[in-house]
């Protein structure tokens, strides 16, 4: 479809972001392969192409014999509205070939506010939105990601839903549908999506019947065929060593969100946040060996030529190893302008040694800490174990060795947190400035604190929560930007970014919603919603309406699906997802956080080096926790 593409690409934005080619990229023998994928990250190029869990499967698919993938991403508006002109379809950047004539539309959702973006690419390629209106002409939809461990509310755009890691779950999904191709596709699009739920670990949407009670709660979600199983369990890869992906990170033509190579360092996370659903949903732990990290960042700067290495995980500080895996990348790479880079960092695991390795080599840049919550009340309501001693020995630590900016994360709207708990980030950052002074001995010192709203998660202990609404999250959050203004000795060093709250609201509607937002979500796009992710783009108003407009001849609405809390029996609309996760544990944590804010409740510590608290996840998945150390040292250890 190029021909048709290069017409429109000097009219629009960023046309370079359409035209593929970027280096590592894989276009592969259309005739020569009988499974086909098309995979989209439903956000911009700039967005999705550093996304790894794309990049994974791309590549993991790529190098299958007779399998291909190729990708998409969401179009701007400009783009949007001139393929609609020219009757141009959704494509794939790698061959520019029409989505709708691949096998199979695996798209990945790491947050639930790319839900409109996925129907714009449907109707853009032609496929019908849902799934009950497609033929065997058209490919099998299938969601993943963080968001897919619940479905419900893009339950009727999709075929089909995975939960958990990707990598094999792809390929049986391909052996699948290759062995249905091979038969001569017995029994159409019913048959080959039969075979996909009876492995016990491909959700299918249209093969579950959901029941509602008078009061719109959820009586019940059964299984409408025989053969299906009542609860769809998560996928989960051991030994990460066997999956050393991306082996050649693609190479991005256009500027992006993350211009670095990132190597996963491990996966999963047992702190017990109990806010914290990528923590809870891909337990258990697995730590990449020492020796793996060091492989793979050597073939990830040959292939890229990035002089940036991102050592990623949900928590990299954590890694048992990790002391040894900075010293080592420092010294192989010294005088190469390689620097290597962690994402935010718990107070707690942080040490001076550990950041002069991981700025040796290339520029030293801020240090971002996430205490979360402003009070030690909220912290151990929510299971976030670090004191203000903690913080404050930490930083100066920092200050004294040089360092002049540390960013601060918290989040507003947790479960009991009043007023006070939030005024005191204020109280909080002042003692950070005040710290930083007498350690440097300079007043050059900044402070960013940075707020985000509490959305409550499936599969957490506060998936019973109520939400804070957005009216009251902003109120809050003009106090605290008011009490910061006013402090005359550090106001001017402590810089304040917040989002209001009302994104965080739709992102609660979508997070926690069953089937009928599904309308909710159709209306949206009707209306014109696109890119909800960001904030130009974004209108509360149009989403309200959208709400009103859908849920009007049902007992429920906007406010029913965000601030309400749920009682321990009623049935939440992911409970037949399973991610291995104890519902009763769950709940006992929940009792825990509550108890916690009037000063009882138990701590919960991290199970990797204490004795097992019993969540459920290592017996019920057939998995365990994988860590170090292993005695084993990062090789070669010559310097580039």
């Amino acid at each position: 479809m190029f021909p048709q593409l290069e017409a429109v690409l000097p009219n629009v934005q960023k046309p370079i972001q359409y035209i593929g080619g970027e280096l590592n990229s894989t276009v592969k023998d259309w005739d020569a392969c009988d499974v086909r994928w098309a995979l989209m990250y439903p956000d911009a190029y700039e967005v999705g192409l550093p996304n790894q869990g794309v990049m994974i499967l791309y590549e993991v698919l790529n190098e299958r014999e007779g399998v291909l993938a190729e990708r998409t991403y969401s179009v701007w508006p400009d783009m949007e509205k001139a393929m609609r002109e020219r009757g141009i379809p959704q494509f794939t950047v790698d061959a520019h070939r029409p989505v709708k004539d691949f096998d199979l539309f695996g798209v990945s959702f790491s947050t639930e506010l790319g839900y409109t973006n996925l129907l714009n690419a449907l109707d853009l390629a032609g496929i019908p939105l849902e799934a009950g209106d497609r033929t065997e002409d058209h490919p099998l939809v299938i969601a993943g990601g963080h968001a897919a461990f619940n479905p419900e509310p893009i339950a009727d755009f999709l075929d089909a839903a995975v939960v958990g890691d990707g990598e094999g779950a792809v390929l049986a999904i391909t052996d699948i549908v290759r062995a249905w191709k091979a038969e001569g596709r017995p029994g159409g699009r019913e048959e080959v999506l039969m075979r996909l739920a009876r492995t016990g670990n491909v959700y299918v949407p249209g093969f579950y019947d959901v029941e509602y009670l008078d009061d719109g709660r959820i009586r019940r979600v059964a299984p409408n065929r025989h053969g299906v199983p009542f609860r769809v369990a998560k996928h989960t890869v051991m030994d990460l060593d066997e999956w050393p992906y991306p082996k050649q990170p693609l190479v991005p033509l256009a500027e992006t969100v993350h211009e670095r190579m990132s190597v996963e360092i491990f996966r999963g996370c047992t702190r017990g946040c109990r806010f914290c659903q990528a923590g809870m949903i891909t337990r258990p732990v697995r730590e990449r060996s020492i020796t793996g990290v060091g492989e793979m960042v050597e073939a990830g700067l040959k292939a890229t030529g990035y002089e940036e290495v991102g050592l990623l995980s949900l928590s990299s500080a954590d890694h048992t190893e990790i002391a040894d895996i900075a010293k080592g990348l420092a010294d192989r790479y010294e005088g190469t302008n390689t620097s290597l880079s962690l994402p935010s960092t718990r107070v707690d695991a942080f040490n001076i040694d550990l950041a002069n390795e991981l700025s040796r080599n290339g520029r030293r840049s801020g240090l971002t800490f996430a205490p979360e919550g402003g009070s030690e009340r909220m912290r151990k309501v929510i299971n976030k174990m670090v004191t203000e001693e903690d913080l404050i020995r930490t930083v100066t630590a920092a200050y004294s060795a040089g360092w002049r900016q540390v960013k601060l994360y918290f989040m507003c709207g947790l479960p009991t947190e009043t007023d006070d708990d939030v005024l005191q980030i204020a109280e909080l950052a002042r003692k950070v400035i005040q710290a930083g002074r007498e350690a440097s001995g300079t007043r050059d010192i900044r402070c960013t604190v940075s707020i985000g709203g509490f959305v409550p998660k499936p599969h957490t202990p506060f998936q019973w929560a109520a939400q804070l609404d957005a009216e009251a999250t902003d109120a809050r959050l003009v106090k605290l930007r008011d009490a910061i203004r006013a402090d005359k000795n550090y106001g001017k060093a402590i810089g304040f970014r917040y989002h209001d709250g009302k994104p965080g609201v739709i992102e609660g509607l979508l997070s926690r919603g069953d089937r009928r937002v599904g309308k909710i979500i159709r209306e949206v796009w009707e209306r014109g919603g696109r890119f909800d992710g960001w904030s130009e783009h974004f209108s509360y108003q149009r989403w309200a309406d959208a709400a009103e407009t859908a849920l009007a001849d049902t007992p429920v609405s906007l406010d029913w699906y965000t601030t309400r809390d749920r009682e321990y029996n009623e049935v939440l609309p992911w409970d037949h997802i399973d991610s291995g996760l104890d519902r009763d544990w769950l709940w006992e944590d929940w009792q825990d956080a509550l108890e916690a804010a009037e000063g009882g409740g138990a701590e919960v510590e991290d199970c990797r080096w204490t004795p097992c608290y019993d969540c459920g996840v290592c017996p019920q998945m057939g998995t365990e926790i994988q860590v170090g150390p292993t005695g084993v040292k990062l090789l070669p250890l010559t310097v580039v």
